[in-house]
């Protein structure tokens, strides 16, 4: 076994937690998660933000029918493509400089996108978007994890990051939706300036960097390990995105799909030897890791599906407006937030992580499980609403700890890779979520109107949509399986020693990788 591979089984082999040696929180702490949460708010807004202005943008800039899907896949073929370069440049040049420069390159590209003439520069500036995004995303991430320490302070700020992770997507669509309609679809982009302009003044004055490697530390970077990985994610993401409007037959699909795990089993080949490697096999091979990542991105199924499906049934069959559609999903927003802050937040550290995530999980699919009994007959108040209100808890019940423990145990040196592989996760899994759920929808359809010719649009519309969520309960009841074999931290048996105030150290509190018996 090579060296790598022997420090790799060590670290996987127990979660450790912060020493109890570690240093006085930092003052500002509460200061510095509001910052994270706003750079946070933006990088997840702009994944579905410009959903809503599409038609309009479409139409001022000449976009084809055939093109108009790029405007989604530049930003996240960029982004998911690039995560794992972000966060391990994020780890060799510093947290807080990465997210600086996250910050401000994604204004500049969000300003550039706003005033393009023309599709080329227009969609130039999206894929600007997604390279800042990956550097900035990450960044967030590792910094929350070096900055909170205290095991019930993480809890809470994982809560409040996982809140604005799961829910940026909904105020997304409800921004542009507001935008769109009032102002113009440009300022669906010009938004992010003042929003990362406030961001970017708090991490000059606010943001500290807990974890910076000393220049003993610092690796080179893997040069073969970024060829190999961010080229086989970004193969398989631009695969299921092409999956959507081609078919899973389709040659290039099969093509792009076949040579994304060719790269990427290269890459896990190349990990093992690598000294300085891009991703260290430690980081995802300890099964709590594991469990978690795998639940994030099968969660990201669950919720992709009710954005897409849900926009096109409030749109589409029901006949709803850009702005009304959007507050629609105010609901499945606040739900979110209880989820994570009220719920999992206080029950992370006092009851095993599974027994937070395994019934999120399965919230989510008894929210999804609601919407199979959608009708073409307005349905909001009955069927979408409660769905939002059941699956929005389970959202936020799964993020918040599931973020907690991708970077729980992890070396500081690692912590923004750590960070940039959960993030990659979502992002496969909304990618992998999209397309597949999106493919089943419309066979389901066209089945559907084979067999009823005289059957309305709409009625089959709806059918399709019914099919494909529940193709998605079952992969969330298939995540549920997997947390709960997967997730065994446990958290201690009796209370620390105390300090003098009946708190207990880091080392104490957090939860202790053992298995439950």
């Amino acid at each position: 076994m090579s060296t790598n591979e022997t420090a790799g089984h060590r670290d996987g082999a127990a979660m450790r937690p912060p020493t109890p040696s570690s240093p006085e929180p930092d003052p500002r702490r509460w200061w510095s998660l509001a910052v994270i949460a706003f750079a946070q708010l933006i990088v997840v807004l702009d994944a579905t933000i410009v959903n809503v202005a599409l038609p309009s943008a479409q139409a001022d800039l000449g976009i084809s029918d055939a093109d108009r899907s790029w405007v989604i896949t530049a930003y996240t073929l960029a982004f998911g493509g690039l995560l794992l370069l972000g966060g391990r440049i994020s780890d060799m040049i510093g947290r807080r400089r990465s997210f600086l420069i996250g910050l401000v390159g994604f204004a500049v590209a969000s300003g550039l996108g706003g005033a393009a003439a023309s599709i080329g520069p227009f969609l130039a500036a999206r894929a600007g978007q997604g390279v800042f995004a990956a550097l900035l995303a990450p960044a967030a991430m590792s910094l929350l994890s070096t900055t909170f320490t205290n095991p019930r302070e993480r809890a809470t700020a994982f809560g409040v990051y996982g809140a604005v992770g799961a829910g940026g997507s909904a105020i997304g669509l409800i921004a542009g939706g507001a935008l769109t309609e009032y102002l113009d679809w440009r300022w669906c982009l010009f938004v992010n300036i003042p929003i990362a302009a406030i961001a970017i003044a708090g991490t000059v004055f606010v943001l500290r960097d807990h974890g910076l490697p000393s220049e003993g530390t610092r690796r080179r970077l893997d040069l073969l390990g970024v060829v190999l990985g961010c080229g086989g994610v970004l193969v398989m993401v631009y695969g299921f995105s092409e999956a959507e409007s081609r078919s899973w037959g389709d040659r290039l699909v099969l093509a792009l799909l076949g040579g994304s795990v060719v790269l990427l089993t290269l890459f896990a080949l190349w990990q093992r030897r690598a000294s300085s490697p891009l991703l260290p096999l430690r980081i995802i091979t300890e099964r709590n890791r594991a469990g978690a990542f795998l639940t994030v991105g099968l969660a990201n199924v669950g919720s992709w599906g009710l954005f897409l499906f849900m926009t096109y049934y409030l749109q589409e069959v029901l006949g709803y407006s850009a702005l009304r559609t959007g507050l629609s999903f105010v609901p499945l927003t606040i739900a979110i937030i209880i989820g994570a802050t009220q719920i999992a937040a206080r029950l992370f550290g006092r009851v095993q992580p599974r027994w937070v995530l395994v019934p999120g999980l399965l919230l989510q699919a008894a929210g999804l499980g609601i919407l199979t009994q959608l009708t073409p007959e307005p349905a909001y108040l009955t069927h979408v609403l409660p769905a939002e209100l059941v699956l929005g808890l389970g959202l936020g019940l799964v993020t918040m700890p599931a973020m907690n423990l991708v970077t729980q145990g992890v070396e500081t040196r690692d912590s923004g890779v750590a960070s940039a592989t959960a993030n990659t996760s979502q992002q496969l899994g909304g990618s992998i979520g999209t397309a597949l759920l999106n493919t089943i929808a419309t066979s389901a359809t066209a089945g559907y109107v084979t067999a009823h010719a005289a059957a309305p649009e709409a009625e089959a519309t709806v059918h399709g949509f019914t099919v494909a969520i529940t193709w998605a309960v079952g992969i969330l009841l298939v995540a549920a399986v997997l947390a709960t074999l997967l997730v065994n931290v446990r958290v201690p048996r009796s209370g620390g020693r105390g300090t003098g105030t009946g708190a207990r150290t880091a080392a104490e509190a957090a939860p202790q990788p053992q298995v439950a018996v």
